[in-house]
């Protein structure tokens, strides 16, 4: 099989379309081919009407004597390995006492799978629930109820991205993220998102896929354990020796022979503990707003023209500042929502979601500016920690315990609105129209007055005096990075910290790609 690309078809085409353009681009008969695989498609919109562009891979019947006498060149395709196969051909050795995993969110799923594949039986330790019973308690604090601190859309099985979009586009390189896609279709993801450029799964796929996962896990030789929080670690001459639980039984200690540690942007209470064993540095990271459009606005601006057979429309924006922290969009939400992310009493936080199929009324995206590490007034690595809490428990006081609401034509004349326009808000517990700029730094908001009309300039109504800024969102990345060295260990030997909690990834896929190379690490020392 071979790989072909620039295979351009109009929307709407069907699978008998795509047949027909790879034989009359290879100038061979239909019958020819023996099979076409999909390997990346992708939307231009760039002229009047709508094309996709398509790699595919193609089989043909008589193959090598066609390659031998093409004038092109043509790549073979590289098969995808999957995580069982990489795995095993380490060849690692299972140790004396168990290996532990703390958190099931993609980086410490995808630890953990690959640990079971090796046969390694991990305990992964979990401090939330099951995504089941997660999804069950995130849908009663949306409702009105009361904030599980310790399962929420932060913590519990599958981890913050559980309540995004699914969303696994990446900014990383590395042969692992085909691995990554390959591994989430196995486990019920839809097929399209190994090729898809711009691939996600959808919240309530990716319940489904997570739950899938963890019983993998369980049935190759693994524990899972809910409701067992990580309370503190035991150290014997600079090495791991055992890990100390908390459950809803009581507290205990439990021996291991290594730890990997995937707790995810939010579990502060767990990096306080980790300050006081491990060396940690403060990380830069972002906070800001969420923006909401009508999408049908964003689809009318986007494609410019009609766009029944056309995905909803999504973006990615970035703006230049004067004090040269920029502006950007990040985790964009066609089709979504914005929902209820805090997950401690007394703080506001939102973020988005969207459904599989993405067919909200409302389309939204995060406004972030960028916060360095000077903003944090101290110098020690949990600062940047008290710097989101401090502007999420203003919005909490400014809103009356609901998001602080602002229409963007207010925001930027610095009005406080007394009621939303074209655009209904879709944060679940409610908003109170307030003026943003009492619950953010000057700066940011500064930044986003700034950016939103070059934002603008190049999506029209982007800056709709309708529009809705919803705030506010801090947690966009980890506050903290917990250093390791090339073999992935803290200064604690046998302490792996990994994924977008610990500062190593931005995103599903990164996590789930840091979390295998963790794992990886550790079966190497065990091989």
């Amino acid at each position: 099989m071979f790989k072909l690309n620039n295979v351009i078809l109009p929307e709407g085409y069907k699978e008998n379309d795509v047949r027909r353009e790879v034989a009359r681009l290879l100038k061979v008969n239909d019958a020819a081919i023996y099979d076409i695989k999909p390997l990346r498609v992708s939307l231009d919109c760039r002229g009047r009407r709508a094309a996709f562009v398509l790699s595919v891979g193609v089989s043909l019947k008589d193959e090598e004597e066609f390659l031998k006498k093409s004038k092109e060149k043509y790549s073979p395709c590289e098969e995808t390995m999957r995580l069982l196969d990489i795995a095993e051909s380490i060849g690692a050795k299972a140790p004396d006492k168990p290996v532990v995993v703390v958190g099931s969110g993609p980086a410490g799923l995808f630890a953990a799978l690959t640990l079971a594949y090796a046969r390694m039986r991990p305990i992964v330790l979990e401090r939330g629930d099951c995504v089941e019973e997660r999804t069950r308690k995130v849908k009663a604090y949306s409702d009105g109820g009361e904030l599980d601190t310790e399962s929420n859309v932060q913590f519990g099985e599958g981890g913050a991205g559980t309540f995004s979009d699914g969303k696994l586009n990446t900014g990383v390189s590395s042969s692992l993220i085909a691995t990554v896609l390959a591994e989430f279709v196995a486990y019920g993801a839809p097929a399209e998102i190994v090729y898809d450029s711009k691939p996600h799964i959808g919240t309530d796929k990716l319940v489904e896929v997570v739950s899938n996962m963890r019983r993998a896990v369980i049935a190759a030789g693994g524990e899972v354990r809910f409701n067992n929080k990580l309370a503190d670690i035991v150290e014997k001459n600079g090495a791991l020796t055992a890990v100390r639980v908390v459950s809803s039984q009581g507290e205990y200690e439990l021996p291991c022979s290594a730890c990997i540690i995937a707790i995810g942007h939010s579990a502060r209470d767990t990096f306080e503990m980790f300050s006081r064993r491990v060396l940690m540095q403060q990380k830069p990271f972002a906070i800001g707003v969420r923006i909401e459009h009508l999408q049908r606005d964003l689809n009318a601006a986007r494609y410019g023209f009609e766009h029944k057979n056309l995905p909803p429309a999504d973006y990615k924006v970035v703006a230049k500042t004067s004090d040269g922290r920029g502006c950007y969009s990040f985790c964009m939400c066609p089709g979504g929502y914005v929902v209820a992310a805090a997950s401690e009493n007394g703080g506001v936080v939102t973020n988005g979601m969207s459904t599989y199929a993405r067919d909200g009324e409302n389309c939204n995206s995060a406004l972030l500016v960028g916060v360095n590490t000077a903003d944090f007034g101290a110098d020690d690595p949990l600062a940047g920690v008290r710097f989101q809490r401090r502007y999420e428990k203003a919005a909490f006081a400014l809103g009356r315990g609901k998001a602080v609401c602002q229409r963007v034509g207010d925001f930027m004349s610095k009005k406080v609105s007394s009621a939303c326009g074209a655009v209904n808000p879709t944060y679940p517990r409610g908003v109170e129209y307030a003026p943003l700029d009492d619950c953010l730094p000057a700066y940011v908001c500064g930044g986003l007055r700034e950016a939103l009309p070059q934002f603008e300039r190049k999506i029209k109504g982007f800056a709709s005096p309708d529009a809705l800024l919803t705030g506010v969102e801090t947690r966009s990345s980890s506050p903290v990075r917990i250093l390791r060295d090339e073999e992935g260990d803290s200064s604690v030997k046998g302490l792996m910290p990994c994924g977008e909690g610990a500062g190593y990834a931005g995103g599903i896929t990164s996590a789930a790609v840091d979390g295998i190379k963790t794992a990886l690490n550790l079966l190497k020392k065990l091989s």
